[in-house]
């Protein structure tokens, strides 16, 4: 009898610990990771697309955002996955030649991302959904 019921309780103590890790696993799902596409611009009027493809270790948010087939790398980028803050901050070529600053803030729902952006002498918002 002694040995069944060190039998039961491994396999109690193995379920357990395959359950927690489950739910570890399950805490720690990814919600930025992948190709976000949408529209974004200065007045509903005025929108264009734009990509988005991003890579979320679980600290560190690198990417690129692709408006109107210009690809640019993320300078500078966060995500708060308490609050689901995005922050990101983007250089951009004008046609004399200088660099545009773009700083770009918005929130994450499920796979629904949106907010507004502002550059040096305009702004706009967005609103992009992952793919």
């Amino acid at each position: 009898m002694t040995r069944m019921k060190s039998t039961i309780l491994v396999l109690v103590f193995v379920t357990l610990l395959a359950s927690g890790c489950a739910s570890k696993q399950a805490a720690t799902v990814d919600p930025l990771t992948g190709t976000w596409s949408g529209e974004w611009g200065p007045s509903p009027e005025r929108q264009t697309q734009v990509e988005l493809d991003l890579k979320w270790d679980g600290t560190n948010l690198t990417g690129t955002i692709d408006p109107q087939r210009r690809r640019l790398e993320l300078k500078k980028s966060s995500f708060d996955a308490k609050t689901n803050a995005i922050h990101m901050e983007v250089d951009a070529p004008m046609s004399g030649g200088e660099m545009d600053h773009y700083t770009i803030d918005g929130k994450v729902d499920g796979k629904s991302m949106q907010g507004t952006w502002t550059r040096h002498n305009g702004k706009g918002d967005f609103k992009i959904t992952k793919q």
